[in-house]
């Protein structure tokens, strides 16, 4: 999997820019990045278990923490810190961002929720 070669915090656009070593660059709401958290809070401790988290459109994402050499710790405005972003979890994400949206929206729809 390809490593980062820059993790830039876009506060006022609320959303993290990534550039990997292959050239793919993604552009990753924090809104996004909060609800598809590798939190266990988010992805529970098992397969089927993941929380649908709603409310988030005005969510940014605070500090960036590096974790070793593989991930970052998003730190958030709400409050949650708990998950840690690999580089694989980050290409994935960014890489597979418009169907996860649209599943996502699919499922808050589903389930009477919104994004407010």
């Amino acid at each position: 999997m390809p490593t980062p070669t820059q993790i830039t915090l876009l506060r006022a656009s609320h959303a993290l820019e990534v550039r990997f070593e292959d050239g793919q660059s993604f552009r990753l709401p924090a809104e996004y990045l909060r609800v598809n958290s590798p939190s266990a809070e988010v992805q529970g401790h098992g397969p089927g278990q993941k929380v649908l988290v709603d409310g988030k459109a005005d969510v940014n994402i605070e500090e960036i923490v590096p974790v070793g050499n593989y991930a970052v710790l998003l730190k958030f405005s709400d409050g949650h810190q708990t998950g840690i972003f690999s580089w694989d979890v980050l290409y994935d994400l960014g890489r597979d961002q418009e169907q996860n949206w649209a599943t996502y929206l699919t499922a808050l729809d589903s389930a009477g929720k919104t994004r407010r």
